[in-house]
């Protein structure tokens, strides 16, 4: 039986009209063995920073801890996301891919033959291409963020299939929409994925972040602007260009 991989995704900056200058894809990915693991590690993190859930008045009620979350990002709070960094750094069993599509609003679709839809489910796949191994299994688990992300799912697991001519299900296992409040990698990657993202887009409003980026850079020793080795690991950053439309 194949080892089977967790890919928990992250996208930002991808709405068609939402003025921003990029759009980028993220992943964190582990072996799935070690899922509740690292969960359980994350969570001891927070409570040590007594990020926990409020008492509520019903003990049913389902609570969950603070969510790591690139926007919530503060000064008062920057121990914490050094520590959640340090920690993805310090295991083994986690890695990070991103994809950064820069010139968001040069891009000319039609000149690739694609609309702003179809266009976004490529450049889905080819951050998630470098991680797809056929020698393993995989889950890839998607954030719920708008009304379409069913509909994503749906066409996401198509496109990956018909690529890998996985019609048997033995490489790609399930493709599923998650809550990120409930899932702790699915908050990892939109961390590392919004930190990328930011830097990309030149920003340098918020000290806070612009400390972690700082940070990262240095636990990574990537400048986050470049794209590393397709063969990089932990830390895989990829800037896609068009000599025709594109300049980094």
């Amino acid at each position: 039986m194949k080892e089977l991989i967790n890919i928990y995704c992250d996208e930002s900056c991808h709405l068609l009209n939402d003025k921003e200058s990029i759009m980028a894809f993220g992943a964190v990915y582990c072996p799935a063995a070690k899922k509740d693991e690292i969960f359980v590690r994350i969570s001891e993190i927070k409570k040590k920073y007594n990020l926990v859930p409020k008492h509520k008045k019903d003990p049913k009620e389902n609570r969950t801890f603070y969510e790591i979350k690139w926007n919530k990002v503060s000064k008062s709070q920057i121990a914490f996301y050094k520590e959640i960094i340090d920690f993805f750094f310090d295991d083994d069993d986690l890695s990070f891919r991103v994809l950064i599509v820069p010139n968001k609003p040069g891009l000319d679709y039609e000149a690739y033959g694609h609309t702003h839809d179809t266009f976004y489910y490529k450049m889905y796949f080819n951050m998630l291409k470098v991680i797809l191994n056929p020698e393993y299994a995989h889950n890839i688990y998607i954030d719920i963020k708008d009304t379409k992300s069913r509909e994503k799912v749906h066409k996401l697991e198509e496109v990956l299939r018909n690529d890998k001519y996985d019609f048997a299900k033995e490489i790609i296992k399930k493709v599923q929409q998650v809550r990120s409040h409930e899932v702790e990698l699915i908050q990892l990657a939109d961390l590392f994925t919004g930190a990328v993202s930011y830097i990309n887009r030149g920003l340098t409003s918020s000290a806070a972040k612009t400390e972690l980026v700082e940070y990262i850079k240095h636990r990574s020793r990537y400048s986050l602007v470049r794209s590393t080795l397709v063969k990089e690991k932990k830390f895989n950053i990829f800037i896609w260009q068009s000599s025709k439309y594109l300049k980094l």
